[in-house]
């Protein structure tokens, strides 16, 4: 395992290192055990701790993928105009979100949708002051539809509104519990990083989030943790500075 230093741990057990972050949730994780889809009780139980989290005292916005619905790029490789499939895409990311949102509101948090793309019978236009002040009040902000532009992936959507926020991390929620050298699923040898530099992940191509994402982060120096959803209570124990994570920074 790669040496490095974890996150300063917090002075209390119920104090967040941070105070305002993102979540980069994919669709495929809300998908449960199915093969396409939504599973509710995974919904339930991502939204179970999210409000924890929240009940932390930390401002918390999410970005939902859409891959269990519509991905741009398979449409695209099927023939179908690039833009027209990532659109579709976008799409599929509003439903995810009102899906997400209600999972959230059924636990008692405050929610809010912004979607890139205007739709107001369903959920508020993206508005930056806007989407600030509902964090600053207590609310779970969910960022859906991208960036609103097609070519963009939701990795990209996260660290930009990221970096708008003014988050102090972006936390990116996989199937496995940080980064590796390669797939564990299939290679048992994987090395498990602790610390990664942002040239690190570009470099060696590590597939975390695509390459804009991660320079768009590395400009506005927002750290991005990498954790395991699957993990009970995985998320606050990041946000405490606990558990099994790799973080993404400028390094040494």
């Amino acid at each position: 395992m790669a040496s490095g230093t974890k996150l300063a741990k917090s002075n209390e057990a119920t104090a967040p290192s941070y105070t305002r972050v993102l979540l980069k949730l994919s669709g495929e994780a809300l998908m449960g055990d199915r093969e396409y889809g939504l599973d509710p009780e995974m919904c339930a139980r991502v939204a179970s701790e999210v409000k924890v989290v929240a009940d932390l005292g930390a401002e918390i916005c999410l970005v939902i993928g859409g891959g269990n619905i519509f991905r741009g790029v398979s449409g695209a490789a099927n023939g179908m105009e690039r833009a027209t499939a990532d659109y579709m895409g976008m799409l599929a990311t509003v439903m995810n979100a009102l899906a997400m949102q209600s999972a959230l509101e059924s636990v008692g948090a405050q929610t809010r949708v912004l979607s890139a793309i205007p739709m107001q019978s369903i959920c508020e236009p993206y508005i930056r002051r806007r989407a600030v002040r509902h964090m600053e009040k207590g609310r779970i902000v969910i960022f859906a539809a991208g960036t609103g532009n097609p070519f963009f992936t939701t990795d990209t959507a996260a660290a930009l509104r990221a970096s708008e926020m003014g988050c102090d991390a972006l936390l990116k929620a996989t199937k496995v519990d940080g980064v590796y050298s390669a797939d564990p699923m299939k290679d048992p040898d994987a090395e498990r990083y602790e610390t990664l530099s942002y040239l690190e992940v570009l470099s060696r191509d590590l597939k975390v989030m695509d390459a804009s994402a991660i320079s768009l982060a590395r400009e506005n120096d927002i750290p991005i943790i990498v954790f395991s959803i699957r993990d009970s209570g995985a998320f606050a124990n990041v946000i405490k500075g606990e558990g099994t994570y790799t973080i993404i920074g400028k390094g040494a």
